[in-house]
């Protein structure tokens, strides 16, 4: 059986927070709540089986598994863009 699609909204977060290392700015910059962003990350780490950050209070740190996902994820995300840019000649 193949494993479950990834999530675009877990996957935003993902790079957001890899990105600015902080929750708060995260959740800021995507117009979430804090615990948004955190649930959205906690959902991730279960779907993979894998922890991507380390949290040492209020520090992120990516994991190495994370900036595995993370060269993915800029390529997903770029295409997901790109996508959208070229169905918009059909729109209204």
């Amino acid at each position: 059986m193949s494993q479950p699609i990834l999530d675009s909204r877990k996957l935003l977060a993902f790079a957001t927070l890899a990105r600015l290392g902080s929750f708060t700015q995260a959740a800021k910059e995507l117009s979430l709540t804090q615990s948004a962003v955190s649930h959205a990350i906690k959902a991730l780490e279960r779907d993979l089986g894998c922890r991507l950050f380390d949290r040492m209070g209020r520090a992120v740190t990516i994991t190495p598994a994370g900036s595995q996902l993370l060269r993915h994820t800029g390529v997903i995300l770029a295409e997901m863009q790109h996508a959208r840019a070229d169905l918009a000649a059909f729109s209204g």
